[in-house]
């Protein structure tokens, strides 16, 4: 018996393969399930979450605080939401996390649960104190500072860092109601011929200048 045989038998053999009469509606079963997959896929632009880009965290309005926020701080220049957010002890471990914190994002939104003001859960948290760390570690251990900051030495070390450092990189406030709207166009739903500036307004800076 051949291995193609074999195969057959054993689909057979655990009721994988449907009965003869049902296995047209079967198959436009599986292809609507596929078909559907592949849409959500497209909809939700999940090919940009395997990427570094920042804007990929605002694929839905939830994180859009988050984003606004950290756009106007100091780390925009050195650090995105990656840098802080997801582990870097190895890369497995990395989109594993990214993968379980998306999805319970994407139900959190999906549900319309999202609350106005997020707050990081405790397995984040960890996540955020170590890369804090493992990026200033030449200032944690700055031994000047103990000069200069008072308690540093247990406080670096029984506390979390931005209990003291509260307003970086998300600043004060971060409620979805409070922050208002990022006028830089979000790329995952923006057309590729979008401008900021509207046409008239182009017309009359032109008109200025000449």
């Amino acid at each position: 018996m051949g291995k193609r045989q074999q195969f057959k038998r054993k689909l057979f053999q655990y009721s994988l393969v449907p009965p003869r009469k049902w296995r047209p509606y079967a198959t436009i079963l599986v292809a609507a399930i596929f078909g559907l997959g592949l849409y959500l896929f497209r909809l939700s632009n999940a090919a940009s979450y395997l990427s570094d880009d920042p804007q990929a965290c605002v694929n839905c309005h939830l994180m859009t605080p988050q984003y606004i926020t950290w756009t106007h701080s100091s780390h925009r220049e050195v650090a995105h939401c990656n840098d802080c957010h997801v582990p870097h002890d190895n890369v497995f471990n990395q989109y594993y996390f990214k993968a379980k914190d998306g999805l319970y994002h994407a139900s959190v939104f999906t549900l319309r649960a999202e609350p106005q003001v997020i707050k990081a859960r405790q397995p984040s948290i960890e996540v955020i104190q170590n890369n804090c760390i493992r990026c200033h570690e030449d200032q944690v251990t700055d031994a000047k500072l103990v000069g200069v900051v008072n308690n540093h030495i247990p406080h670096r070390t029984d506390r979390i860092c931005w209990e003291c450092h509260r307003e970086v990189p998300h600043g004060k406030i971060r409620s979805l109601a409070s922050v208002g709207h990022q006028i830089e166009p979000i790329r995952a739903h923006a057309p590729p011929d979008l401008e900021i500036i509207p046409q008239w307004l182009k017309e009359s800076m032109q008109k200025s200048k000449q």
